[in-house]
């Protein structure tokens, strides 16, 4: 015996309520752009800053990695870092400091970037962020290598990871 298929709604392709999600995440989106709001956001506007300006970094003795003489700091992480400021125009401005110095540095605003050792085992993510490791950086040994940034200033996180990916990609 076949019984009869019950009548009402039918049942909706498993894809729809997908296409819908896309669909309204795609509108808030546009929205937001219209309004001239852009995620990722820095909250003290750092990205925007440094673009034309000075990207102030503290760097830390870490073997060949990081290399300090005198007020400025070489080696294969910082070069990557000059990098990045020269693809934003900016030129860097060096503090040599000590990691935990630095770290304060960052919490206070007086720095934008912090480089030496950090690896992404890093101590230091409870008062600052840091990118993703990155154990294909030049000079890194293997080593997760990380930069330390301001907590929440995602933009200019955003936009450093995306150079280190194409620079680990070369």
């Amino acid at each position: 015996m076949t019984r009869p298929r019950p009548r009402g709604p039918s049942r909706k392709p498993a894809g729809s309520s997908r296409a819908v999600g896309a669909s309204a995440i795609a509108a808030l989106t546009i929205a937001l752009a219209g309004c001239g709001i852009q995620i990722p956001a820095d909250p003290d506007g750092s990205l925007e800053r440094i673009t034309g300006g000075e990207l102030r970094v503290g760097a830390s003795p870490s073997g060949d990695l990081v290399v300090v003489d005198g007020d400025e700091a070489e080696g294969p992480l910082a070069e990557v870092i000059e990098g990045f400021a020269a693809e934003r125009g900016a030129t860097v401005v060096w503090t040599i400091d000590s990691e935990e110095d630095l770290v304060d540095d960052l919490v206070r605003g007086r720095l934008d970037l912090a480089i030496g050792g950090m690896t992404a085992s890093t101590p230091w993510t409870t008062q600052v962020s840091a990118t993703r490791g990155y154990p294909g950086l030049p000079g890194s040994k293997g080593a997760d290598v990380t930069v330390l940034l301001p907590l929440g200033e995602n933009a200019l996180q955003a936009a450093l990871e995306t150079y280190l990916d194409e620079e680990v990609a070369r």
